[in-house]
């Protein structure tokens, strides 16, 4: 599924350090429209081939279909991928319950119900009502989201410099607030006049009931929130309402639970300074994450500042001081006395250092599976040391190859790859070998992980190195092609004029999607042999289908 596999290796770890969860986000590239076009990252797919003549020079009406065909679960729109989506958002439902803003209105909320209800019957139906008006406020927001921008806006602009620093300046304005430096509420005026419409006798005073808890706590709620939907809006279409289904889907059942059978309560923890330690780890998370927007912009622009030593350095340095913190080592504004450790914080703290310790290899050129998908390509790096001695990470190579100045560090492990389709294609002719076509991305999460968890594999590696000519397309490089070479995309409803634009209008009009990573095995006039894949981290199925393109080509 998706991204959500790192973004879930990464909240793992929050919601171990006292119930956590949010943000990362990639893909293609412009402003462009691709009405019907497939976005996104790419779980496994199959297509039809589009005849194509000439695709990346020109375009001609005969590779433009009417109804372009939509490959199953390429948009990550599979059930998978949905399914991902929710439990991530029923992560976020935890995670705000025991928020300070949220936890200790729950005696408060339990006593309106027991209260105003003339029977108990009454009282359960209101509870009933109160959830069902959470997750229509919710998902109301979620679905708001995706009719403003569209089921590809968000995706077209997460490879947009500007936009990522935006969303790194609020991911970093978010965690601030956790940390205690300020809070961020909406307007009084707007909470007063729902907490009175609240009063209200019958349905519509228990909906305003549920409208006052979502904008009271929404200083708390809110980068929650904002997380999740930055990390699902460019995924599946319906991301944003599913992800607030399971986010509010969550909060409301807990509030039901307790408003029918109020005895539970008296098993809670009591409210305390712990409260405030949940929301300042979730800071530190925020500000974390918020480094993998600030990533993009750097390469969006090309500044090339923050490398992958860079990124891991500030990544250990925010690690341990929230283990620092776990500890009562540091204090921050709202924090109460902390006298002594309990046991249960003392082995959150392990974990935070653990997760501290696992991270320093990562500046020497450790791989660091676990966030692979956040962190820069591995060819950023500077300084690696082998087993062979030390280097760069991409010294050894020739630099020959057409765009290999642009794109050869974010080849791993080694491979001797081109990245032009033309150049390519035809040294695979004369080696006789077949094709290994990568749709990828510079900023593709689910690329980053494909290449550090399945390409990594010996077997698979031998298979890419030996048998079959890599050639990887950067479907989101925004570098500009000479003018000589722009051209109309009839598919893309765009004109051609960066490296990017030119290999998404191949991949558009021959197999008739844009998602990343999308493989094809080829012969060696570019054909298709068997249907291609996308993202799978099953080495032994990826095996199976590089062993497939082997037995076509050898037929």
């Amino acid at each position: 599924m998706m991204k959500i596999k790192t973004f879930f290796r990464v909240i793992f770890f929050a919601v171990i350090i006292l119930v956590s969860g949010q943000a990362g986000a990639q893909t293609s590239t412009d402003t462009v429209s691709t009405e019907g076009v497939v976005f996104g990252e790419s779980e496994p797919v199959a297509t039809d081939n589009v005849t194509a003549t000439d695709s990346l020079n020109k375009d001609t009406s005969a590779v433009v279909p009417t109804t372009p065909q939509v490959p199953a679960g390429a948009s990550g729109q599979g059930d998978g991928s949905l399914w991902g989506i929710f439990i991530l958002g029923v992560i976020g439902g935890l995670a705000a319950f025991f928020m300070p803003c949220i936890y200790p209105m729950v005696p408060l909320t339990i006593s309106f119900f027991t209260k105003r209800a003339e029977t108990k019957g009454k009282g359960i139906q209101g509870a009933v009502i109160y959830g069902l008006s959470i997750v229509v406020i919710y998902v109301a927001l979620g679905l708001l989201i995706t009719a403003l921008f569209g089921p590809g806006a968000l995706n077209e602009l997460s490879t947009d410099g500007y936009f990522n620093l935006f969303i790194f300046a609020v991911l970093v304005i978010f965690g601030i607030s956790f940390l205690g430096a300020f809070e961020i509420n909406l307007p009084s005026s707007l909470v007063n006049s729902l907490d009175a419409k609240s009063e209200s006798k019958g349905l519509l005073g228990i909906f305003f009931m549920a409208a006052t808890l979502s904008v009271v706590s929404f200083s708390c709620t809110g980068p929650l929130i904002g997380g999740i939907i930055l990390n699902v809006a460019n995924g599946a279409v319906m991301g944003p309402a599913v992800a607030m289904l399971g986010f509010s889907g969550t909060l409301a059942l807990i509030f039901m639970v307790f408003a029918i059978f109020p005895g539970l309560m008296s098993s809670l923890p009591k409210s305390g300074g712990w409260l405030n330690s949940v929301k300042v780890i979730l800071g530190f998370v925020e500000l974390a994450l918020s480094l993998k927007f600030l990533s993009g912009a750097d390469l969006a622009f090309g500044w090339e500042f923050l490398d992958r030593e860079v990124f891991l350095a500030i990544w250990i340095v925010l690690s341990a001081l929230a283990g620092f913190y776990l500890l009562g080592k540091i204090k921050l504004p709202h924090d109460s006395d902390l006298k002594n450790v309990a046991v249960p914080r003392l082995l959150l703290s392990v974990i935070v250092f653990a997760f501290t310790v696992y991270l320093i290899p990562g500046l020497w050129g450790a791989p660091l599976k676990v966030i692979s998908g956040l962190s820069p390509a591995m060819g950023t790096q500077d300084f690696v040391l082998t087993a062979g001695g030390t280097g760069s990470a991409s010294a050894a190579h020739p630099g020959s190859k057409k765009y290999s100045d642009l794109f050869h560090k974010y080849t791993p492990h080694g491979i001797d790859a081109f990245y032009d389709y033309d150049e390519g294609l035809a040294y695979a002719k004369s080696v006789n070998k077949p094709v290994f076509l990568d749709f990828t991305g510079e900023q593709c999460v689910n690329c980053r992980e494909m290449e550090q968890d399945v390409w990594s594999n010996p077997e698979v590696l031998k298979r890419l190195k030996n048998d079959y000519v890599v050639i990887s397309l950067f479907t989101d490089s925004k570098e500009k092609l000479p003018e000589s070479e722009f051209f109309q995309s009839a598919i893309l409803k765009t004109q051609v004029n960066s490296v990017g634009k030119k290999f998404k209008h191949l991949q558009a009009t021959r197999f008739n999607t844009i998602a990343q990573p999308f493989y094809v095995l080829a012969n060696t006039s570019g054909e298709k042999m068997v249907q291609p894949s996308g993202a799978d981290f099953n080495v032994e199925s990826y095996i199976r289908f590089l062993d497939s393109g082997l037995a076509a080509f050898r037929k």
